[in-house]
């Protein structure tokens, strides 16, 4: 630039200002940049020439300009936030995070930098740190959507899904959304179940003018096939995927490697869905060859090992099941290092019990009937309770939830209250209990606004481990504790891409796996021992081989006078839609034996975890 460049004067900024708000970012440029380098130019001319440069994605240059804001006046936030912003879009993050955090430290309160660091942290995939800075900002400003939003996307990532149900209330009603937010948007809600909410987000996304309105469409498109086919939508989930065919692949620019993989990963899903085994497992290969992030990689290994199981290619199948273990295992560090360590507990539940003495001392309250309180579906994962709950909600006396781990966060509010749970609830008052059962029914009420007067079923699983909870707030309620052999539920669960990090180190090995299920088990029957609970047993063979009786015996277990509805299960999954565990395809098939007895084709694997389950195994009356 010009050695004589005039000194800024009062009637240039004044101009400059001017330009800045009318948008006129080119005018800003030309009247600032001739002053820029200048020692003594006023600093409001650098902050709007930052803003300018960034406008015209001058990042670097941009960044220097803020640099020297934060050099002349370190005290100013607003400078160390301008800065970290910049920096990040340059991709200068060491520089993005010294700038944002320093800029949070000089205004702890102000929720728009907490923000932008959680971004940040987002970017670098430090996930926990982005879900407690977004939190952070979210208790701020609770009406902040951005934050919101990110808030919801970190919990989730982190396997913390009642966090995103709670920074996620109401979301349904947000003002339409920018195209990259409303993708994120649409995906937090389509795994909460709200299908409508997750489409119309879609739908009304803001769309850019310019170059990147066409792959904001295209990654649009690929959510919509995966929100279909995971709704049983075949055909809706074909039609999209005729905007995205495999050559646009080759296509595609370095950057858009999330497009790349979405439209792989349905494309795959959807030709295993429809039988084309080998295309699918093409699919997956390339997805596999792609790289990507260690969850990607995982959830592509676990499509591959269940493509190959189809297709009775054993070895392959266990040698992409080990992969996949081994990229979970990866990503679970990052969220819960301890638990790789040897002799750690991934199921921290099974640690809390109540002994006959400490039952003894529990004071007699009050509690609902049988008839007013819930429905419980227990069981180890994948032995059948999805099949159970489906069967339950297509009776027109009961309205199941999905798999919601809300009497879990029961146990989390009473440590929140300062009570040890499980040991004061011998000391719950009529009040304390009431309060809790009104808690409860507070998150029921979300998610089933429609319950009426119909009965809840809460399917979860792992509820078998809340038990004492269950007893003291429902002691009249039943449960159906959902059995299967345990060789096929431990190969079912080994399978699966679970989203918990706690479980994905569980099932990293069938050892582990194998271990929890009898701890589970031993907490389970010393529990029954204590609580005498009304428990009927749901076991997955004998229903398969004799449905109708145990049709009839369950709607006697429920005082249910015609249990028929329940036979027609399969027609009201597929008619439901959205079913969030992994048997979501599964039980829109109907009952068959396809399920029994998977685990004689692995059994050479299972060979050494036999002498763990076999106590077990005969106390539920299986055979090795």
């Amino acid at each position: 630039m010009s050695e004589h460049a005039p000194i800024p004067s009062s009637e240039l900024v004044a101009s400059i200002v001017t330009a800045f708000n009318h948008g006129d970012m080119a005018r800003v440029l030309a009247l600032g940049e001739p002053v820029a380098e200048r020692p003594d130019t006023d600093d409001l001319v650098l902050l709007l020439l930052g803003f300018a440069r960034q406008s015209a994605g001058r990042f670097d240059d941009s960044a220097n300009l803020f640099r020297r804001l934060t050099e002349h006046q370190p005290a100013i936030p607003e400078y160390w936030n301008n800065l970290g912003i910049v920096a990040r879009q340059a991709g200068d993050l060491a520089t993005a995070e010294h700038a944002l955090a320093t800029a949070a430290s000089l205004a702890p309160g102000q929720a728009e930098t907490l923000y932008n660091l959680g971004l940040l942290y987002a970017q670098q995939q430090r996930w926990l740190l982005a879900r407690e800075t977004q939190l952070r900002a979210v208790e701020l400003a609770p009406a902040f959507i951005e934050a919101r939003l990110q808030a919801a996307h970190a919990c989730h990532y982190c396997g913390d899904q009642r966090g995103a149900e709670v920074t996620l209330e109401g979301a349904a009603d947000w003002p339409p959304q920018p195209a990259d937010q409303a993708l994120i948007l649409a995906s937090m809600l389509s795994s909460q179940g709200d299908q409508d909410a997750a489409f119309r987000a879609l739908e009304q996304a803001v769309l850019p003018r310019g170059p990147d309105r066409e792959m904001l469409e295209l990654r649009m498109a690929a959510l919509r096939a995966s929100m279909y086919e995971r709704n049983n939508q075949l055909e809706p989930a074909q039609a999209e995927l005729s905007h995205l065919p495999l050559s646009l692949l080759d296509t595609l620019p370095a950057e858009q490697r999330e497009l790349h993989h979405s439209t792989l990963q349905v494309h795959a899903s959807i030709a295993a869905r429809l039988g084309q085994l080998d295309q699918a497992a093409a699919h997956y290969t390339r997805l596999l060859d792609a790289a990507g992030e260690s969850n990607v990689l995982a959830n592509a290994a676990f499509g591959l090992a269940a493509t190959r199981n189809k297709q009775g290619r054993r070895e392959e199948t266990w040698q992409a099941l080990q992969q996949a273990h081994a990229w979970q295992v990866e990503f679970a560090k990052d969220f819960v290092p301890e638990l790789l360590a040897a002799g750690s507990q991934p199921l921290d539940m099974v640690n809390h019990r109540v002994g006959r003495l400490e039952f003894d001392r529990w004071a007699p309250l009050k509690a609902p009937s049988a008839q007013q309180s819930p429905v419980f579906v227990v069981g180890f994962p994948r032995s059948g309770t999805t099949l159970l709950e489906q069967m339950l909600d297509a009776h027109p006396d009961f309205r199941s939830m999905d798999e919601r781990a809300f009497v879990f966060e029961l146990t989390k509010r009473m440590q929140l209250a300062g009570q040890s749970y499980p040991a004061d609830l011998a000391t719950l008052t009529q009040g304390n209990t009431a309060q809790l059962r009104d808690i409860y029914a507070g998150m029921v009420q979300r998610v089933a606004p429609d319950l009426g007067e119909r009965r809840l079923i809460d399917k979860n699983p792992l509820n078998m481990l809340c038990l004492p909870m269950i007893a003291r707030l429902y002691p009249e309620a039943r449960i159906i504790l959902c059995l299967r052999h345990p060789c096929d539920v431990l190969l079912s669960c080994f399978m699966q891409p679970f989203r918990s990090p706690p479980f994905m180190v569980l099932c990293s090995s069938l050892q582990r796996l194998a271990e929890g299920y009898v701890q589970a088990f031993e907490q389970w029957f010393h529990h029954v021992e204590v609580f005498a609970p009304r428990v009927l047993e749901w076991r997955y063979e004998s229903v398969v081989d004799r449905f109708d009786d145990h049709v009839a015996r369950l709607g006697q277990f429920l005082d249910v006078a015609d249990a028929a509805p329940m036979t027609r299960f399969a027609e009201h999954a597929r008619a439901k839609g959205f079913i969030s565990t992994p048997s979501y395809a599964q039980v829109t098939e109907g009952i068959h034996r396809k399920a029994v007895n998977r685990w004689h084709a692995y059994r050479e694997h299972f060979e050494p975890v036999l002498p763990i389950l076999r106590p077990m195994l005969e106390r539920l009356g299986y055979e090795a």
